[in-house]
């Protein structure tokens, strides 16, 4: 028999963030997330996202040992803006039963009806910056960071259940020793026509002269993406704290056009799969030694996001970070860089690559479904 019991103490959603953990734990590319962080993601104290969004969690026991989570979140601003009534599903993890992953979608649908929500979509976060996207193809792969690893099975229980393709994103292994010549060409006439200058700062303290223009910036640039909403100075503050001591500052980028205004700002960051594998996402005892010893030395780093003003497309502005993102990594004997989830119908930044020596390896998912009703 499944029992579905919601997270409501402090004990439950420390099993709801290590049961991933522990059932892959013999998985040689699952990559958990960093434990402490994903400790905070559904606690209505830590996480300000929750002043426009609502959560919940819920695990799933059998004989007494639990064998799925899932949570739900309902972001009422993007509803609002979108004029829809969806709820959202994410951190769903479960063994392959198809009756535990029925069993936890019902709790998330029976959540979200009395929500007065009509549609389930995921797996998708609160912010784009939040995990999203099941994986449907490179299994094979170590996965990033930041990103969702998970077996077959997993899809195959969503389209069995009804779940269809909504979007897809997808991940490419780009090499960087050596700077195409469009790109050295393209950036070169960013400069001298259009006057962009590339920044780099030297300490962190002042990251915060341009950090928040740049999010700023960020949320005009990712608008009309897939299940985006703005982020808010709090939420901007949320993520900057996560990253601001683990940043490598060879690998920020804000552009700055002729009115020192930001147009551009992107972001790189060594490869943490390995080592917070190896600490299975513990900082301690050993964790926290491990991340920064990647930090200094590592062969692979990963490109979370190029972000540019609407109003400064087709200038060349990718082309300034991506010619020194290439330096920092021949300088640092980087062997290639990992793409973070880009969408597929994003022709944009699909377009950016075309000058690259590349694999696409690996392919994500979020499912949406008519809600059913209990």
């Amino acid at each position: 028999m499944i029992t579905i019991k919601q997270v409501l103490t402090h004990k439950d959603q420390r099993k709801f963030t290590l049961f991933p953990n522990k059932l892959f734990k013999n998985e040689d590319n699952f990559v958990p997330a960093l434990s402490s962080d994903e400790m905070k993601v559904f606690n209505k104290k830590k996480n300000p996202a929750h002043e426009y969004c609502e959560s919940v969690c819920f695990l799933a026991y059998q004989n007494n040992q639990v064998v799925g989570r899932i949570a739900g979140i309902i972001n009422h601003a993007w509803n609002k803006s979108q004029n829809t009534k969806t709820a959202r599903f994410s951190r769903i993890d479960m063994i392959d039963n198809i009756e535990v992953t029925k069993a936890l979608i019902n709790a998330v649908e029976t959540w979200a009806i009395k929500q007065g929500m009509d549609t389930l979509m995921g797996p998708i976060g609160f912010t784009d910056l939040d995990r999203m996207g099941m994986l449907v193809d490179g299994y094979e792969y170590l996965n990033m960071f930041i990103t969702i690893w998970n077996p077959p099975y997993y899809h195959e229980h969503l389209e069995q259940l009804g779940f269809v393709k909504d979007v897809d994103w997808v991940e490419k292994r780009i090499m960087m020793t050596q700077i195409p010549d469009k790109i050295k060409r393209v950036a070169e006439i960013t400069r001298t026509r259009y006057g962009y200058k590339l920044i780099k700062v030297k300490k962190r303290k002042e990251v915060y002269k341009y950090i928040y223009p740049a999010f700023k910036m960020y949320n005009i640039a990712f608008n009309k993406l897939y299940g985006f909403y703005p982020l808010s100075q709090k939420v901007m503050d949320y993520y900057i704290k996560q990253m601001i001591l683990i940043v490598k500052l060879d690998y920020l980028w804000f552009v700055l056009d002729k009115e020192d205004s930001v147009v551009g700002f992107g972001l790189m960051m060594p490869s943490l799969a390995l080592p917070n594998k190896k600490s299975n996402g513990k900082l301690f005892p050993l964790g926290l030694f491990r991340i920064l010893r990647a930090l200094k030395k590592h062969e692979v780093v990963d490109l979370y996001f190029i972000a540019v003003d609407p109003n400064h497309h087709s200038k060349g502005i990718p082309a300034l970070m991506l010619e020194d993102g290439i330096k920092e990594a021949i300088k640092h004997n980087i062997k290639y860089a990992e793409t973070g989830p880009e969408l597929e119908l994003n022709h944009q930044i699909q377009s950016t690559w075309k000058d690259f020596d590349y694999i696409e390896h690996k392919r994500r998912r979020c499912y949406t479904r008519k809600i059913k009703g209990i």
